[in-house]
């Protein structure tokens, strides 16, 4: 497999973008800046270059969780996947655009701390699963025959 996997740190630029499409597929897209430091050792002090800004794109599960764990601008974040450069013409120009498909994307917690929450995915059915959802329609029965009684009384 010939592909550019790479892991970017920074910062998120955009608000993301959610959707899902018309197949029924989740889809988020964020922008990521990235500005490295270089340290410049007659002076001792550090100084940022210019910032690069990547689109990255999440699709299905990784989009759902994201989107749930509310990463807004200005966040760090952590992001792993494949490179891919985008080549379009604008203004009779052409243009290029840096792009990644996200397998992996986080908060970046040597600059924070974050909560996690695993989420639970259709599957085989736990006992606790199956009792739940006879409570639940024990409730609905038990309110319908209630409904049904009030009904032949009137």
């Amino acid at each position: 497999m010939n592909e550019a996997h790479l892991t970017v740190t920074g910062w998120i630029a955009a608000e993301p973008y959610y959707t899902v499409t018309g197949n029924g597929t989740p889809f988020l897209s964020v922008r990521v800046g990235v500005t490295p430091r270089r340290y410049d050792g007659r002076t001792g002090q550090w100084h940022d270059t210019e910032t690069m800004f990547l689109t990255v794109n999440c699709r299905r599960a990784l989009a759902d969780n994201v989107n749930a764990s509310e990463l807004r601008r200005g966040h760090p974040v952590v992001v792993t996947g494949r490179l891919r450069i985008r080549q379009f013409e604008r203004d009779g120009q052409w243009r290029f655009a840096a792009e990644v498909e996200a397998s992996t994307l986080g908060h970046d917690l040597t600059r924070g701390t974050a909560a996690f929450h695993p989420v639970r995915r259709g599957g085989a059915s736990t006992g606790e699963d199956r009792r739940e959802v006879q409570a639940v329609a024990e409730q609905w029965a038990a309110l319908g025959s209630t409904e049904a009684s009030t009904e032949e009384a009137a």
